[in-house]
């Protein structure tokens, strides 16, 4: 089998992690493409619609490869009256600082995975890749009917196992560092990302890709030396320039430092690592996934316009005191040069 690099087309063995929300814009994903690497569009959050818009911007700014990334299916049981009124307590007041009205549940929570599904598929892209859990059989063959490459997502070795067994193409190890939201779906270990590559290295057969604190030439080299295929890395790129990271959110990276992150549920019920802040001081009651990703998108949306960290997810890795701003050419030069 062809080293991931070459089956890909990269110059460069390091993935743009794809960081939904708004971050990983056509701009961002084209330039590591550019630059060799492989850029990746977050899409979990997208609608159809948006995912078959997102390919052709991509496309009309690179030549090179890029992957798709989406949420894997799960099941979501309501919330209960009480819990949702607890969750709606503690949000009330960032929203009375906010001028907003009170939070209220959206009749809509989430996108539908088989319409995105669709919609990747038409787009073509060189990759899918996807967090939270696993996919079908029928979805695997569809993608690999199509040529395109798949890449789940392990914080373990036996989700990793699960993944393989399933026919995936490559499996991404999340280390315990990572920014963002932890991929997996089993118990989460939160292990060493060098020590995760190494004990997946030794059992797993199918390309890893390691992922989690990687911000410097040494971090990727050790990852590579451990046995890893690529380095994937999202907090380095967080301050370049193409990045759709709000003003705020910029301003809050460039004053972070060593363990200024920490493990939440706040924002979105769904385990995730990023700089301490107020709402994830106040919120501690939250609804489970996709339920308060919903519930708190009116408050998040808001802090952004009116440059308020303090009510923002600020996703971010252990390594964040080590980013730069810069392009994203520059920055990925830095990590391979």
């Amino acid at each position: 089998m062809l080293p991931l690099t070459q089956r890909l087309g990269l110059r460069v063995p390091i993935v743009l992690a794809p960081m939904a929300g708004g971050v990983s814009t056509p701009d961002l994903v084209a330039a590591v493409s550019n630059a060799g690497g492989l850029g990746s569009v977050g899409a979990g959050y997208l609608k159809p619609e948006q995912i078959r818009e997102a390919g052709p911007a991509v496309r009309r700014l690179t030549p090179g490869p890029f992957a798709l990334n989406l949420f894997a299916p799960q099941s979501a049981v309501e919330p209960t009256q009480a819990a949702l009124q607890r969750a709606v307590s503690e949000l009330s007041p960032f929203h009375t600082a906010l001028n907003l009205p009170p939070p209220t549940l959206p009749q809509h929570v989430s996108e539908d995975f088989e319409a995105q599904l669709e919609a990747v598929l038409e787009v073509g892209p060189a990759v899918l890749s996807f967090a939270f859990g696993r996919l079908n059989p029928g979805h695997l063959e569809a993608l690999h009917a199509r040529r395109i490459l798949t890449i789940g997502t392990a914080t373990g070795l036996e989700e990793a196992r699960q993944l393989e067994a399933d026919g995936v193409d490559t499996i991404v190890m999340q280390g315990g560092a990572a920014g963002g939201h932890r991929g997996g779906w089993l118990a989460d270990e939160l292990a060493d990302t060098l020590a995760l590559t190494r004990a997946a290295a030794q059992t797993i057969r199918v390309p890893l890709i390691a992922a989690g604190g990687l911000m410097t030439a040494a971090d990727v080299r050790a990852v590579l030396d451990a046995g890893a295929s690529l380095a994937q890395c999202g907090t380095a790129f967080l301050r370049a320039v193409e990045a759709g990271t709000s003003a705020p959110y910029r301003e809050a990276l460039a004053k972070a430092k060593a363990g200024d992150t920490v493990l939440t549920r706040a924002f979105s019920g769904r385990t995730a690592r990023g700089l301490k802040n107020a709402a994830i001081a106040e919120i501690g009651q939250p609804l489970p996934y996709p339920f308060q990703n919903a519930l708190t998108r009116q408050m998040r949306a808001a802090g952004a316009a009116t440059n308020r960290a303090d009510v923002l997810s600020l996703w971010a890795g252990e390594g964040v005191a080590q980013g730069r701003e810069g392009t994203a050419a520059q920055i990925l030069e830095s990590l391979w040069s």
